[in-house]
């Protein structure tokens, strides 16, 4: 059978690394699974290497650019898998997800990029989140980001990202948003295909790197929407970006910023609803954390 690798990127956090490794190990994919640590700044730990007739574990270290994307970007190139997975060390998949994934890709040849659905744990409380399309375009990444499609449901051919639509992009600002515009890139290429089934668990809290840090997400959506100037022709997708934007700046107290982000998505997209969220932050209506705390507990995010 197909062999698999995993590619689990990781900093400073052991406890949950090890929950990670387990949940791919407990896959129950009958093919070889490779699993990859990939330490980023921080000391590999080498007891974490196995072998089994089915299953590896092998621990490497970045060797490109520090952060996630330079991470992934070492495992991918270390990787001996027709296909490619990845998992970040907070997330769990859930034993079928292999399986499922590398079924889809089997039965469709041309298709070079897998997801599927997710749950969201939060604050003890598990949300599931079905996508509720098995397709995805690019123009529909265009119109929406689809928090389901998170990274750790990536699935990809080996072959389709190094001599296709290429490796993680590591000169975005701060690392916020690689995911997304790795997605874009890939439905550029192809459409992505979607396993309507919730296979991976996704552990939203403090422990994320992009917990809350605003200037983070406004320098890595800012240079999202220069890059793909295709969003002029998607108002909606737009907008969406520049509500997420308009939030960040009210969150850091910048309010003229803020609101000049908000009138721009709203010119675009009347309806856009991160516009009155921005405002009521920028205005001191409520507080930033107080919106993100609420929309956490519906299993949602700004």
């Amino acid at each position: 059978m197909d062999r698999v690798t995993a590619i689990i990127a990781t900093r400073d956090r052991p406890e949950m690394l090890r929950q990670a490794i387990n949940a791919v190990m407990a896959q129950t994919y009958a093919g070889f699974i490779e699993i990859l640590v990939v330490f980023d700044q921080s000391e590999p730990d080498y007891s974490l290497v196995e072998e089994s007739e089915s299953r590896s574990v092998r621990v490497l270290t970045n060797v490109r650019k520090p952060g996630l994307a330079g991470a992934r970007n070492s495992g991918i190139e270390a990787a001996t898998g027709e296909f490619i997975a990845f998992c970040d060390d907070d997330d769990l998949w859930l034993p079928h997800k292999v399986e499922a994934q590398v079924g889809l890709l089997a039965d469709n040849p041309g298709t070079e990029f897998v997801t599927c659905d997710i749950a969201v744990s939060y604050d003890g409380q598990i949300h599931e989140r079905p996508l509720g399309k098995s397709w995805i375009s690019f123009p529909d990444l265009l119109r929406d980001r689809h928090t389901e499609l998170h990274p750790s449901t990536f699935m990809m051919r080996r072959s389709a990202v190094l001599e296709g639509f290429g490796l993680v992009d590591e000169a975005v600002p701060g690392g916020f948003g690689e995911d997304y515009e790795f997605l874009l890139r890939a439905s550029r290429s192809a459409p992505i295909a979607h396993v309507r089934r919730v296979s991976a668990t996704v552990r939203w809290g403090s422990q994320s790197f992009f917990f809350r840090r605003w200037q983070t997400m406004c320098d890595g959506l800012s240079w999202i929407l220069e890059k793909y100037p295709e969003f002029d022709t998607v108002p909606a997708g737009s907008a969406r970006i520049r509500g997420q934007l308009a939030f960040a700046h009210a969150a850091m107290g910048e309010r003229r910023m803020a609101l000049r982000w908000a009138a721009s998505a709203a010119q675009r997209n009347p309806l856009e609803p991160r516009v009155p969220l921005a405002a009521a932050v920028a205005c001191g209506m409520v507080t930033p954390g107080r919106v993100m705390e609420a929309l956490h507990k519906r299993g949602r995010g700004i």
